[in-house]
């Protein structure tokens, strides 16, 4: 036992290793592994439908599974058209010189109370102009050859991406539980009971997880769309929408969500005082305040603590590890991927510990 342990040691720090240096693949299969578990109930569905007295194909299934994922993808993309086309018109319609004029007096205003301070050396009307200068010469240096290079770099990227992730999903839902039947091959037969309790504890608490999630997803879309549709904010759908998309990165989600929620409000509506500009800020900031209290209070216990059986201060340290790790993905798959070692390591503890009274006694 004791040397099977060195050997299950071994083979983490190998598998952790692989994972840190070839990390572009790791993160692919993770993602196929977690779409694949997503995609499985309705592929297992649609291929136990019978047409014409035949079971529609495995594959067929898995195509038309891709297609569902596609086409609710497309119809919440149509969310974000109207906004973006509103934030066209806006730009198009611009006009720099009453923009110019608005910023000529407050920064006139600080000029002011530098110079009679001598805090600032020069002309009146010196700070404004530099910052004008300043404006221009960093629009001139913009590297406009470097920028469409980058655009084209990331989107070839994020294509190979979900090519390779749709490729592995496939296989995945293909051959069913064949990930899982060739890991068990590979464990010895005096561990092969305790393994295959592992694994369908470790599959059980994902499953719940990831049902945790999209419950998740779905009450802050609820909450919030309903709050800011109430409130009488511009575009509350896709603001909730975006929200319920940011909360996946834990911490920073709700901070990010209520931000778009006040630029698309800003940038959407007309004031004609700061009182009414505040005014909105306010109902937008009250509505998520509202929404991040019912998910502190009673979404996250239910997902993270019951879901995955970890102590809050366990996830709040895994999530750290995970943003040191690989940033901003780290932080949202951190929580998986602790939870597979984390079930691993205290089943076979537990073997373990079982083995060693069997032996005493």
């Amino acid at each position: 036992m004791q040397r099977f342990f060195i050997y299950l040691i071994l083979s983490i720090a190998v598998f952790l290793l692989f994972g840190w240096y070839f990390s572009n693949i790791t993160l692919y299969l993770i993602i196929s592994l977690i779409l694949a578990a997503l995609l499985r109930p309705l592929t297992n569905q649609l291929n136990d439908f019978h047409l014409l007295g035949q079971h529609i194909p495995r594959w067929s299934a898995i195509l038309l599974s891709y297609s569902a994922i596609v086409l609710l993808i497309v119809l919440l993309s149509f969310l974000f058209f109207p906004l973006i086309n509103n934030q066209i018109i806006i730009l198009s319609e611009l006009d720099l010189n009453g923009i110019y004029e608005q910023v000529q007096l407050p920064v006139s205003r600080v000029e002011g109370f530098l110079l009679r301070h001598e805090l600032l050396e020069g002309q009146p009307g010196y700070l404004f102009g530099s910052l004008k200068t300043s404006m221009i010469e960093m629009i001139k240096s913009f590297d406009f050859t470097s920028f469409i290079s980058g655009v084209i770099n990331t989107t070839s990227s994020l294509f190979i991406g979900t090519m390779a992730i749709a490729f592995i999903s496939f296989f995945l839902l293909l051959e069913n539980g064949l990930l899982r039947r060739n890991l068990l091959n590979l464990i010895p037969n005096p561990y092969f009971e305790l393994s295959v309790a592992t694994f369908t504890k470790v599959e059980k608490l994902l499953s719940n997880y990831l049902s945790g999630l999209l419950l998740q997803m779905l009450a802050i879309f609820s909450l919030a769309s309903f709050g800011l549709t109430l409130m009488g904010v511009e575009y509350a759908l896709t603001i909730a929408l975006f929200a319920a998309v940011a909360n996946l990165i834990p911490y920073a989600g709700p901070l990010l969500g209520a931000l778009f929620g006040i630029i698309v409000g800003i940038s959407s509506g007309a004031f004609e005082t700061n009182a009414e500009l505040n005014y909105l800020i306010i109902k937008i900031l009250s509505v998520f305040g509202l929404v991040q209290i019912t998910d502190n209070i009673f979404l996250q216990p239910m997902i993270f603590s019951k879901s995955v059986k970890a102590h809050p201060l366990e996830i709040f340290v895994v999530i750290f590890a995970g943003a040191k790790i690989a940033g901003v993905l780290g932080m949202i798959f951190a929580i998986p991927v602790y939870t597979i070692f984390r079930v691993f390591i205290l089943e076979f503890y537990k073997g373990y510990k079982s083995y060693r009274i069997f032996q005493i006694k």
